[in-house]
């Protein structure tokens, strides 16, 4: 790729060329919780009771998953902005910090969630009967820390200077090995919870493999070398508050998780935690397609902002909501039409595909807006503007639906529960849509007028 192609070259290309092997990449993402799902609940041995392990141990992932897009996105888009603006030098150092820390906090996370797994899980809301399941599937699970941490970074090292493949390859090869030996450890070594736990760290070691290979080598852009993962101060205290919006979109999506469990357990027992369970994974398919759309706008929101190219920042975001509204509109008509058939590949057990086919329709009522909801608030994060990105990115899951759960769950039992969700989204959509409309307001895109307003916005951010 030429270096200039991000500021040169025709949005609505750039977008297609940037965004589609991201979807493809965060689709494939996916499967490794959604995979081990079904494989379990299809399991004689295992069904619903499995599900529920996994569902208990989600939110330990998604902190994981956090901790990883804070310094994978924070890094990331600090190196876009140092690239626009012509800074090599400090877009090499945001390289290798943000793998210095990912390598740390993986540690950290791994060696801390096994030595207070009991402690964690039993906080996480898991009963007698589930907690067996969760312990032997999140012990091993945990061991992959490091491997998910650096994967995320590679990954979105790779889209920041312009090479999405890059990252789709590593995702594809990753997913396919788990795939493979989900099946094998499970249904042919009878490895249950343990073996689906090994097929998932087993195919992040090959992600990160292969995103190292080419971190170090002549085909990144701006290759990593060893003296620039020495952290510095300035840099790393940059990549973090960058990389908050991010962080607080899984640590808040985990918050949302104890909780949602919590009170799952008080209204519907062990069968709703597998049903919202299952529920979760239909999201993660739904929302994957877009958050590779947001992964396609970053690098070129970052670029042109860095660049002082206003216009071609406004283009990329209006693509990118169209995009991304276009997929939340199918996932929405695909779900309340087919919503049995979706329960049923995870689980066939009556009191989970009679539940499950009414909580599903109802949690996604609102589905439709989220596209732009999800572009909106990742604008704000690639332009720096931390403060506005994690105000929207807390909308939805923590400062709206939480006392939702919390008020609706007590007026209408489980059921409260679900219509918490499409309220949340609706809410949030109508914030988002505001502030983004208030913010493009206020940008000038004339030639004489816009280098004095992109510098205005990046001090800013500063």
């Amino acid at each position: 790729m030429e270096k200039n192609e991000m500021g040169t070259g025709k949005i609505s290309q750039l977008l297609i060329k940037f965004s589609v092997p991201a979807i493809i990449g965060m689709l494939v993402n996916a499967i490794y919780n959604i995979v081990d799902r079904m494989f379990i609940g299809n399991a004689p041995h295992l069904g619903s009771l499995g599900i529920a392990g996994i569902t208990v141990s989600y939110p330990v992932t998604l902190i994981l998953m956090a901790v990883s897009l804070m310094c994978a996105v924070g890094g990331a888009t600090c190196f876009s902005i140092s690239l626009g603006a012509k800074r090599e030098k400090d877009a090499s150092i945001y390289i290798g910090n943000a793998l210095t820390l990912a390598i740390i906090f993986g540690a950290i996370i791994m060696i801390g969630g096994n030595l207070f797994i009991n402690q964690v899980l039993g906080m996480l809301g898991a009963s007698s009967n589930v907690l067996p399941y969760a312990r032997s599937y999140l012990s091993i699970i945990l061991y992959g820390a490091v491997f998910s941490c650096i994967t995320m970074c590679g990954n979105n090292f790779s889209r920041a200077q312009g090479n999405p493949k890059n990252a789709m390859v590593s995702q594809l090869i990753g997913a396919g090995f788990n795939i493979v030996f989900d099946y094998i450890l499970i249904f042919k070594f009878n490895m249950g919870m343990e073996g689906a736990a090994l097929a998932t760290i087993g195919g992040q070691f090959l992600s990160m493999v292969w995103q190292l290979a080419f971190l170090f080598s002549k085909r990144c852009l701006i290759p990593i070398q060893f003296k620039s993962m020495i952290l510095k101060f300035e840099h790393t205290k940059k990549i973090i508050t960058t990389g908050v919006p991010a962080f607080l979109m899984q640590f808040s999506n985990s918050i949302l998780n104890i909780i949602l469990n919590g009170t799952l357990v008080n209204y519907g027992g062990d069968i709703a935690i597998s049903t919202v369970g299952i529920i979760t994974s239909v999201q993660t398919i739904l929302f994957m397609p877009i958050t590779g759309i947001t992964q396609g706008q970053q690098p070129l929101v970052s670029y042109n902002f860095g660049a002082k190219q206003m216009g071609r920042v406004k283009e990329t975001l209006k693509y990118a909501i169209i995009a991304a509204s276009t997929i939340a509109i199918v996932g929405f008509a695909v779900i309340q039409l087919l919503p049995g058939f979706i329960i049923t590949a995870f689980n066939k057990e009556t009191e989970i595909i009679n539940l499950g086919t009414n909580a599903l329709r109802i949690w996604f009522l609102c589905l439709p807006l989220i596209g732009a909801q999800i572009c909106c608030a990742n604008y704000f994060q690639a332009i720096g503007k931390v403060r506005e990105a994690s105000v929207l990115t807390l909308l939805r899951q923590i400062i709206i639906l939480i006392p939702m759960i919390l008020i609706l769950s007590n007026l209408f039992g489980l059921y409260g529960i679900f219509f918490a969700v499409p309220i949340a989204d609706a809410a949030s959509f109508l914030i988002t849509t505001l502030l983004t409309y208030h913010q493009m307001k206020q940008i000038r895109i004339e030639p004489k007028e816009e280098p004095a307003v992109a510098k205005d916005s990046i001090e800013e951010a500063q």
